[in-house]
């Protein structure tokens, strides 16, 4: 038995090297451990609810840098129509890093600064549909920050539209994941962020265009690859935040203060990897089999239909089981008129084992303008009573 062992020994010991050359253990070694990343801070999560995979520093006030941009561009999808033409002005023309190269008193419709904003990140296209939002930078930041806390971002605060390192500009991993999960959600945003290459067409001068790459590397590169953008100051460091899918789930990863740029991407791959490796998707419930309805107050009509942002999934990470999530539905009971359809009416919230891991919103199916009803008349008598 000794010289059998004296004899086989040393062939599984070289056939071990050479498993070991060849990488054959390395995925499963990978699974189930989590990921050692040069960034600060950073942060995993599955985009249709928020739930969170795995995170380090997550809460950590930080520069986002370009990340800003995320919101910037969320709002003027919400604000502007396609086709709203923009002015470029002297503060935008002067802003640092118009990669466009535009000038004052140049003409752009608003989609177009939209894809110059986020394949290019150029600082300028933000300054120009800020002043168009909010008829300046500083008015514009009153609207990003309403919109952060109806997001929950509770630990952000903007200044400008662009990410530029500024006094008081400031959020953390998490607080980015939530905006990138709302901003994923539009179809619009969602074309933008995953197209890798574009001209960008100005108005006036006619005929001018300029081809825009998009700065996100991992596009086209990383498998399942979906967005969403970069960001890079000395101050902030490597700043990105990552979206891809794959078999029906979608994680976004969210990487601030790498030490590179190259730092940036190289962690988000390592981030996605533990996702996928080590995530299952189980469908739950899906966004039509949502019935309900608010009562809407001084509005044409004295209800509105509701419906889920999106289905509703469970995700599964190692020993976990479906039967232990529960979705509780948190509603407005009363809106008040005019109601936007898709505005917020309540969210719907994942628990496991009664602990909050992750929610979808719930917004009107439709819009009902402020006017006069029967319904919505009596509705506003007895609101008090319907709360």
């Amino acid at each position: 038995m000794n010289v059998l062992i004296r004899h086989i020994f040393p062939v599984l010991a070289c056939l071990w090297v050479i498993c070991l050359l060849l990488g054959c253990p390395a995925r499963a070694a990978a699974e189930g451990t989590e990921p050692e990343v040069s960034a600060t801070s950073a942060i995993l999560v599955e985009a249709s609810t928020g739930r969170v995979l795995w995170e380090k520093n997550a809460d950590e006030e930080r520069s986002p840098a370009s990340m800003t941009k995320i919101m910037t561009c969320l709002l003027a999808l919400e604000r502007l129509k396609p086709d709203t033409e923009i002015l470029i002005s002297p503060a935008a023309e002067q802003t640092e890093d118009v990669y466009l190269g535009f000038g004052a008193g140049e003409l752009f419709r608003a989609e177009e600064l939209e894809y110059g904003l986020m394949l290019l990140s150029d600082n300028g296209a933000a300054v120009a549909l800020a002043e168009e939002m909010g008829g300046s930078v500083s008015g514009f930041a009153k609207l990003m920050n309403e919109k952060a806390r109806e997001l929950g971002m509770t630990s952000t605060y903007f200044v400008t539209p662009n990410g530029l390192t500024a006094p008081g500009h400031h959020s953390t991993a998490r607080d980015m994941a939530k905006l990138a999960c709302h901003a994923m959600q539009s179809e619009q945003f969602r074309e933008i962020v995953g197209t890798k290459l574009r001209m960008v067409h100005w108005e006036l001068p006619k005929g001018k265009a300029l081809e825009a790459e998009n700065s996100n590397k991992l596009l086209g590169v990383y498998q399942g690859m979906t967005g969403i953008k970069t960001g890079w100051t000395q101050a902030a460091g490597g700043c990105l935040a990552a979206s891809a899918q794959r078999e029906g789930i979608e994680l976004i990863a969210v990487v601030m203060n790498a030490p590179t740029p190259d730092d940036r991407f190289v962690d988000a791959r390592k981030i996605l990897d533990y996702g996928f490796q080590n995530a299952k998707l189980i469908k739950g419930v899906s966004k039509e089999r949502l019935r309900a309805y608010a009562w809407v107050s001084g509005g044409t009509t004295g209800r509105v239909p509701l419906r889920l942002a999106s289905d509703i999934n469970f995700l599964l990470l190692g020993g976990e089981s479906k039967e232990r999530y529960k979705v509780n539905y948190e509603i407005e009971k009363v809106m008040d008129a005019p109601v936007k359809a898709g505005q917020k009416a309540g969210r719907a919230v994942l628990t496991y084992d009664g602990r909050e891991v992750g929610s979808v919103d719930i917004l009107a199916d439709q819009a009902v303008p402020a006017g006069f009803s029967f319904y919505g008349f009596m509705i506003s008598l007895f609101k008090p009573f319907l709360k």
